[in-house]
């Protein structure tokens, strides 16, 4: 089992990193608030879970060992495998994902593409009392603002080699045209969408 990685940041893509350890570069799939904090040609050091299957080895990258444990708790539940777990943590903060499980927060659940109410209720049920045990944060506790998913995207994207004025602009623009009030934000979808525009403004 491969619990951590660390080296240089060979490339960042939309949905994972290449990091090189021991001279082998390692695709490293991880949400897109994970790949903001990562820059290229720098040293990174994630918390890994690594899920095999019959047909292939893939590696799943984290901020910390407490998310680690929150991806694998995730798919102990019936119906969510490791691309859906990994989705729920990039619409939902640890933090908000554990206060969500804890109090049976099913709205904030179904924020997430692919969860609906029955899986929404299902992850309440299976997991309200075992989140406390991985949980990165006292669920319940304050532990300052949290980076929206606007700026998420926009890190992502200045992460990537984009100026923070041009990744800002692109971002708003999205947002403006998907009539977002403020309201959840689709960081996976947003930044798809805004990376796209930008190659075609290069």
């Amino acid at each position: 089992m491969i619990s951590s990685v660390r080296g240089p940041v060979l490339t960042i893509g939309l949905d994972h990193a290449v990091v090189e350890v021991g001279g082998v570069g390692l695709a490293v799939h991880a949400t897109p608030g994970t790949l903001a904090t990562l820059r290229r040609g720098e040293e990174a050091r994630l918390a890994t879970a690594l899920v095999v299957r019959e047909d292939s080895l893939t590696l799943y990258g984290f901020a910390n060992a407490e998310t680690s444990g929150l991806f694998g708790l995730l798919q102990t539940v019936t119906g969510v495998g490791p691309r859906l777990a990994l989705s729920i943590l990039a619409v939902l903060e640890p933090e908000a994902l554990c206060r969500a499980l804890a109090e049976g927060d099913t709205a904030a659940l179904k924020r997430v593409p692919g969860v609906g109410l029955k899986s929404a209720e299902r992850l309440v049920l299976e997991l309200r009392d075992k989140v406390a045990a991985v949980a990165p944060v006292p669920v319940g506790g304050g532990a300052g603002v949290p980076a929206s998913g606007r700026d998420h995207v926009v890190e992502a994207l200045v992460g990537l080699g984009f100026a923070a004025k041009q990744a800002e602009a692109a971002v708003d623009g999205v947002l403006g045209e998907n009539g977002n009030g403020g309201g959840p934000v689709d960081t996976s979808a947003t930044l798809r969408t805004a990376l796209s525009r930008l190659g075609k403004a290069r």
